[in-house]
């Protein structure tokens, strides 16, 4: 039961940083834009306005990501109480590696909305609701 329950925290890491940072983002940027701290590429890191888009659409992104994430990840880990620790293990692992499409599955979907948004220069080329 131990291991068990130290790999179903190890599972909720991802979808509650996702939470945490989605939420944090819907409701603010970082301050400056920075390479340490954020959603950094080269195309959200144009100027203030790129910077705060591609936080606000990440964000949403993350947030929901992580809220649809977290049950599902405590059900199917619900599964596995009792099994050995190969089956936890294995278990877990899956589960972590499934929770990464969505953690780094979101730079495609944040980076298309910016090109549709933002001319190479960083311009907004048309007005779109997060």
């Amino acid at each position: 039961m131990g291991f068990w329950f130290f790999m179903l925290l190890m599972d909720l890491l991802i979808p509650v940083t996702m939470l945490g940072y989605g939420r944090f983002f819907l409701k603010r940027a970082p301050k400056n834009i920075n390479s340490a701290f954020g959603y950094r590429t080269s195309r959200s890191m144009k100027n203030k306005d790129t910077w705060e888009f591609a936080h606000k659409y990440c964000g949403k992104i993350w947030y929901v990501s992580g809220l649809l994430m977290l049950p599902v990840t405590v059900l199917l880990m619900l599964f596995v109480i009792g099994k050995s620790a190969d089956c936890v293990g294995t278990v877990g692992g899956i589960i972590c590696a499934v929770q990464l499409i969505p953690l780094i599955g979101s730079t495609f979907p944040t980076e298309l909305a910016l090109k549709k948004n933002f001319d190479k220069n960083g311009k907004r080329i048309r007005k779109q609701e997060i």
